[in-house]
Formats: structure tokens, C-alpha cells, sequence
């Protein structure tokens, strides 16, 4: 444990040291500081349950929203309303409250993905009849985690490029991803999971690659994944006291854009798997994420804004 920080240390450290200014022929920097966000969300948060005799898989009944979002320097912190889009939820597949914060710091050394989720009510599709559901209205789920990474390859390949807007990437290019992350998760319910009470607490590390296609002068296509192993048990206060599991964790991340002078259209899929539980018997997978369609605004330099935020 006292490695794997010392590790998360050192690698903030260094991701904050500056980075060279010198004429740069795959990335380029936007004049404007600033960008105001305006996004169609659809977030999610599946539990699948698998066994030896079949594998179910509980999900919310949440529409979609839309959102504002404002990006400034290498931050971006988006707030959805939803009430819109309520028509298009399924009547037949029961109500779902949900709370769903997510924050995501990229810069060209490293990027943080911060997430906080708490949905209520939960259906599931009848095995025996496809077109019905059966509800789980008493199943909660809680989750929260911190996940960082640190891009190797910052001298050539920008994250921000594809999923802030504030940059460009002139010329394709990837770089390997070394990271780590801490998680938790809390569920509850009456009688509808295999589960009354559950909670789980996992620390760990991750290695990926990420690659961005640049096409012509405005296209672009971004991918990466990043598989982990994590370790972990029913609390933080039994660490040492008891053996830690083992678990894999999975984070796909996808983004295709149209980038102008100073506006940019965009499609990013956020991933996020992770397993609270993992053994012979029964695998508990979460599968959270959202997809976002967007159009990014770049507006110059607000001074009382900047100084706010600063």
C-alpha cells in the first residue's frame, strides 16, 4: 500500500512540472481560454449477475438530459437537467432515482476521472418473456471512485485535444497510460438482489494505450483502453486485518469530433467497469459510463471569470 502511494506521489509530482515550450508540430493551442458546453447525456449504470447457472443483468430506467457544460484550462465540469427527455422513459420498467457526478481533469501529462453515483430502483428482463420486466424498486446502488493516469507520450499526444477542445492534434499519434485508482461500493436492498447488504473497497493499478486518428484538417478519432488489477475487501479499516481479493477492472474511452476555429462538435463515450465481486461461484460486474453528443463554443478570455477560477 505504502509503494502504490508513494507511486500515485511521484507521478503527480511529476505531471506537474512544466512542459517544454518549444514549436510543437503535433499539437497546437486554441487562442480562446474558455469553453461553454452544450450536450445531450444518456449516463448508466448496469449490475451484472453471473453464476454458473445464468447471468442477469439489472439496470436503471433514467432518460436522457440535457446539459450545460463549462470547460476552463484542462477542467471540465458539466451540470444535466433532464425533465425534457421524461417522456421517453418506459413506463413498464419502474422509476429510478439517480444521482450522477462526474468530474474529469485532463492535461498533457496526466488525466483524473472523478465519479459519484447513487441510483435507486432497478428492473431486470423476465427470462421467461422478453417483452416483460420485473422491477427491483428497492435496489441501491452507490458508488465512488478516484482514477488517475499518467500519459507517457505528452510531447506528441493530447488528451485534451479530444475531450476538452482547448488543444488540436495536427499529427496521429498515442502514448502508453500507467495509473491507478481507489473505488467504492455500497448496495442495499430488501429482497430483490442476491445481496441485502454489500459494500466493497478496492485500491489498484492500470496500464493502457491510447491513439489519436487525425483526418484531414478537422476530423478526428480518439480510443483508448485501460485494464487494471485491484485489490481489495469489505472496508478500508479491514486492510491488513483480513486477505484481499483480487479484481479486474476495465475503462474504454472513445471520442469522434469536428473541430473549427472556434467551435467543434463532438461524440465521447466514458467508460468505467469494475467488479465487486469475482470468483468461481458469481461475478458482479458494475458497468457505469455515459455518452455525450456536444458542441463546444470557445470564447476569449473572460478577466473576471479567469480570476474566479484561478
Amino acid at each position: 500500500m505504502k509503494h502504490f502511494l508513494r507511486l500515485l506521489v511521484f507521478l503527480f509530482l511529476h505531471a506537474n512540472m512544466p512542459v517544454a515550450q518549444e514549436k510543437n508540430v503535433y499539437i497546437a493551442d486554441y487562442k480562446q481560454k474558455q469553453i461553454v458546453t452544450g450536450f445531450l447525456a444518456r449516463e448508466f449504470l448496469f449490475i451484472s449477475v453471473e453464476d454458473k447457472n445464468q447471468e442477469v443483468m439489472f439496470m436503471p430506467n433514467n432518460p436522457a438530459e440535457l446539459g450545460l457544460g463549462f470547460s476552463w484550462k484542462n477542467s471540465v465540469l458539466s451540470f444535466a437537467y433532464g425533465y425534457g427527455f421524461d417522456f421517453m422513459r418506459d413506463k413498464k420498467s419502474g422509476k429510478t432515482k439517480s444521482f450522477d457526478l462526474q468530474f474529469h481533469h485532463y492535461s498533457r501529462r496526466y488525466v483524473i476521472d472523478f465519479f459519484m453515483q447513487r441510483y435507486k430502483g432497478f428492473y431486470k428482463e423476465d427470462q421467461e418473456n422478453d417483452t416483460e420486466h420485473i422491477l427491483a424498486p428497492d435496489l441501491e446502488l452507490r458508488q465512488s471512485g478516484v482514477h488517475g493516469q499518467y500519459v507517457f507520450n505528452h510531447g506528441k499526444f493530447s488528451y485534451k485535444a479530444a475531450y476538452v477542445h482547448n488543444e488540436k492534434q495536427l499529427r496521429s499519434a498515442g502514448s502508453f497510460l500507467l495509473g491507478g485508482g481507489i473505488y467504492y461500493t455500497r448496495i442495499r436492498s430488501d429482497s430483490s438482489f442476491i445481496y441485502n447488504k454489500f459494500n466493497n473497497f478496492q485500491f489498484g493499478v492500470s496500464l493502457g494505450y491510447t491513439y489519436t486518428w487525425v483526418l484531414g484538417s478537422k476530423w478526428f478519432i480518439n480510443g483508448a483502453l485501460t485494464t487494471g488489477v485491484n485489490f481489495g475487501c469489505e472496508s478500508f479499516s479491514k486492510i491488513g486485518k483480513e486477505k484481499l481479493e483480487v479484481y479486474p477492472t476495465v475503462f474504454p474511452r472513445i471520442s469522434v469530433g469536428y473541430d473549427h476555429d472556434n467551435w467543434s462538435l463532438g461524440f465521447t463515450y466514458l467508460g468505467n467497469t469494475t467488479f465487486p465481486v469475482f470468483s468461481e461461484d458469481i461475478k458482479m460486474g458494475l458497468l457505469s459510463g455515459q455518452f455525450l453528443l456536444s458542441y463546444y463554443k470557445r470564447i476569449n478570455d473572460v478577466p473576471f471569470l479567469s480570476r474566479l477560477l484561478d
